[in-house]
């Protein structure tokens, strides 16, 4: 998809979750090769409903006949109607009980999206429960399947600004409790593949954005509102949900035992302080910055995956358009800040 063929502007919610679930044909493609039933754990997240919906739409579009379930506490209802309507089975579980683990139907294809960051700090055992014995517990109750498991690139720590980010070889060095329960997660998944022989792919993302949230949405709301924005923490990646979601699919491909390590984001490492003046062009108003960028940040450096899956179909300059107007137009948001500025890893 070139970016000249992109709508102006997304019109509305069902616009949007109508983009965000638009396979990629890597996507089509893993989901062609690898049959049989298909369950999403954690689905009621942020990604999860659309990410369910393109592994529907990319069956469709495969020819392959498959169950999509997704496994949530639906503390919502109007996700898990939602996810119904899109034709994917729900099951409302609490993942932590090991009897309703237990009774989950075996299926040959698992995405592990469930975790804990927000609040992390002051609950930090709940934290580590959700993001290493959950892991645990999932991993041996699906051994036999072929596992994504969502991850995060605050595992490698803040790298250089001039290095390019960090890439899938180089050593974890994560920073508080929350980065440190994430490379926990990753090790159990790692576990369960060494002993079993288990194929897993870990997905280190960095930052997924839609119009409703993500970084993007977080500086354009500074902007909008001409609060001041800290440049500290000043390069960043990010990547359309609708690419995040695909290329997690499309991981199936490259599972493996010993388990497979895949860096996902966008190919630029984009610039607070641009970013923000950008926003201050569409908006008709001047960004507020306090203090200088530091020499480091949090940086992946997705190559691997981008020659495997191809290049993000909405490209940042696009993904800034469509926010400015959604925002200047009052569009609904999920008022869930991403704190990536944060750099002592307090969650």
């Amino acid at each position: 998809m070139h970016s000249a063929s992109l709508p102006d502007s997304i019109a509305d919610v069902e616009a949007l979750d109508d983009w965000l679930s638009r396979p990629s044909e890597a996507c089509v493609e893993a989901l062609r090769s690898y049959p049989g039933d298909l369950v999403v754990l954690g689905v009621a997240g942020k990604m999860g409903p659309t990410l369910a919906r393109m592994a529907v739409r990319a069956s469709q579009a495969a020819g392959v006949t498959r169950r999509v379930i997704g496994v949530a506490r639906f503390s919502d209802p109007a996700v898990r109607q939602r996810l119904d309507d899109w034709g994917v089975e729900t099951i409302a579980a609490d993942l932590l009980e090991r009897d309703q683990l237990a009774r989950l139907p075996d299926a040959p294809l698992v995405v592990y999206l469930a975790g804990r960051k927000f609040g992390s700090t002051g609950r930090e055992s709940l934290t580590w429960a959700m993001n290493v014995w959950l892991p645990g517990l999932v991993g041996e109750r699906y051994r036999g399947s072929r596992i994504v498991a969502l991850s995060t690139g605050n595992v490698y720590g803040n790298v250089p600004v001039t290095a390019g980010g960090s890439r899938e070889i180089d050593p974890p060095n994560p920073i508080g409790e929350y980065a440190m329960s994430c490379l926990g997660r990753e090790r159990m998944f790692e576990h369960v593949s060494d002993a079993h022989g288990t194929k897993v792919a870990l997905i280190r993302l960095n930052y997924s954005c839609e119009l409703r949230y993500g970084v993007l949405v977080d500086l354009a709301l500074k902007v909008w509102a001409g609060q001041p924005i800290d440049l500290t923490m000043g390069h960043f990646n990010v990547l359309w949900q609708a690419d995040a979601n695909a290329m997690s699919l499309a991981a199936f491909a490259v599972c493996g035992s010993p388990a497979a390590v895949v860096n996902v984001t966008g190919p630029e490492v984009l610039s607070v302080r641009d970013v923000c003046e950008e926003f201050g062009r569409r908006f008709g108003r001047q960004p507020m910055f306090e203090r200088e960028a530091a020499g480091d940040a949090l940086i992946n450096n997705a190559s691997a995956a981008l020659s495997r899956f191809g290049n993000p179909r909405v490209p940042p300059t696009v993904l800034m358009r469509w926010i400015a107007d959604w925002i200047r137009r009052g569009g609904p948001l999920l008022n869930k800040p991403t704190h990536f500025e944060v750099r002592d890893g307090r969650f």
